[in-house]
């Protein structure tokens, strides 16, 4: 089977399972889903080993692109996609009779499909059209308990998410109408570079589109959606908004700054990316700081790491982009951990939903065991490969030159570093309330996939010391050409 092929797969089974789940009967819905996630996620791990085993030689064509990349993002999300299927049942046990499995699972396969489908898309105008649809997609699940403040943070994601996206597309037609060609056919990644309607004019679209898309990162100022959005979700869609979509859009703009280094300037088109990192790192410092909700925390610890990835990109040195593969895939998977733990922990402390808790080591040991896992890997603690990953962009930047830049992220990173590790004291370690002793559903489970992740985590971090002078790290400094 041809990667085009395989990529075209990869993105119809699961908008097929949610075409299915639309008319399956009702008591099969759960079951259908469950069944379906294994080959959904499992054709995702497939084409991303493909892409990754095969770096050095990218497919792309007019729609459709396959390459070291996009390799990471899609095997992300399969593999937080297949578990947020797994993990669903008990989040939905918690809810409403009045919603039915068949609107969730029907929106959340809709939802894990165009995700899929951004990494592997080869044109600008067809991945922004995709981004829109995620969009669409998340809005609903944000807003599916039907609580009033999730009603609001899904129309505040729509919002603000739909206006940046609006400044997104007018830098794309700026830039087309600069291409050869023109037409939404003349936007793929290649012809990007042959923007002739000279260079002030493609770095005013280049800004407007990195500008637009910062929005749907979640990078700071425009993040504004973010800690609301995810306190709000459903957990399992709190941990595939987080771990996939905001990498998935992120990688976009890390295509478009390759893309157009040759128009704008190598040191103007990553001058961006480090100055959107910077401020995503410095806004996210103080929040760390401060006692928060659980899903709140989570939130805001993802604006932090966009922030890490895009200086990574920024620096582009092979070292820092060794990083910034293991730091996709470590925050990924410790943070979709985190989520998928606030559902046996809200049972167990209704006031975690709003308000930050103290000592769940102390009263659910496992349940603890699990938060701290999850924040300890987060934070960076060795031997978290998001330590490697922190130590290896650092060391880029310096090697990049970029001497200031690089000592200034170091602070940051060292100030979350301080702020999480307290959080994660004060969570698991703190002085504990009163509490129901009761048994709390599906902590079995989060216990099995705490397992699970630890050992992938730490598996990770020793793949992450031969990384910098792989084929996978060169393929990553060649970009998608």
């Amino acid at each position: 089977m041809t990667r085009e092929i395989f990529a075209i797969a990869v993105i119809a089974v699961p908008a097929g399972v949610s075409a299915l789940l639309a008319l399956v009967p009702s008591r099969l819905v759960t079951r259908v889903a469950l069944v379906c996630a294994l080959p959904t996620g499992g054709l995702a791990l497939t084409l991303a080993t493909r892409a990754i085993t095969d770096a050095g030689h990218p497919f792309t064509s007019k729609w459709i692109a396959v390459d070291a990349a996009g390799g990471l993002i899609v095997g992300v999300t399969g593999l937080v996609g297949l578990a947020s299927v797994l993990v669903s049942p008990a989040y939905l046990a918690t809810v409403s009779r009045e919603h039915r499995e068949r609107q969730y699972f029907a929106v959340l396969y809709a939802f894990w499909a165009v995700v899929l489908a951004v990494p592997l898309v080869g044109n600008l105008g067809g991945a922004w059209l995709l981004i829109e649809a995620t969009t669409a997609a998340s809005a609903l699940l944000v807003g599916f308990s039907g609580r009033p403040r999730a009603l609001e943070a899904g129309w505040k994601y729509l919002i603000l998410t739909s206006v940046g996206l609006g400044v997104a597309l007018l830098g794309i037609v700026l830039l087309a109408a600069g291409i050869p060609g023109g037409g939404l056919g003349a936007l793929t990644w290649h012809a990007l570079g042959t923007y002739d309607g000279g260079r002030h004019t493609a770095i005013v679209g280049y800004l407007l589109l990195l500008a637009g898309l910062a929005a749907k990162i979640g990078w700071a100022p425009v993040h504004n959606w973010l800690p609301d959005a995810h306190s709000e979700a459903p957990a399992p869609v709190s941990a595939l908004l987080s771990a996939a979509l905001l990498p998935a859009v992120l990688l976009v703009a890390w295509r478009c700054e390759h893309s157009l280094a040759p128009v704008v300037g190598i040191q103007t088109a990553q001058g961006v990316l480090i100055g959107f990192g910077l401020v995503s790192l410095a806004v996210a410092v103080p929040f760390l700081w401060r006692p928060q909700a659980w899903k709140r925390l989570l939130a805001y610890s993802s604006l932090e790491h966009m922030g890490v990835i895009a200086l990574g990109i920024g620096f582009g040195t092979p070292l820092a982009l060794a990083g910034v593969a293991v730091h996709i895939v470590g925050h990924a998977i410790a943070k979709a951990l985190g989520f998928y733990a606030a559902t046996p922990l809200l049972r167990h402390e209704p006031r975690a939903a709003g308000h930050a808790v103290t000592g769940i080591g102390h009263t659910r040991p496992e349940l603890g065991a699990t938060l701290g896992i999850s924040l300890g890997f987060l934070a960076g603690l060795p031997p978290s490969p998001l330590f490697l990953s922190e130590l290896l962009i650092v060391a880029g930047g310096f090697q990049s030159g970029r001497l200031w830049t690089a000592a200034t992220s170091t602070i940051l990173l060292a100030l979350g570093f301080l702020g999480v590790m307290h959080a994660l004291l004060e969570t698991t370690a703190g002085k504990a309330r009163r509490r129901d002793s009761g048994p709390v559903p599906g902590l079995r489970g989060l216990s099995a996939l705490t397992a699970v992740s630890t050992v992938l985590l730490l598996a990770l971090t020793g793949v992450g010391m031969w990384l910098p002078h792989s084929e996978l790290v060169k393929a990553l400094v060649a970009g998608i050409s």
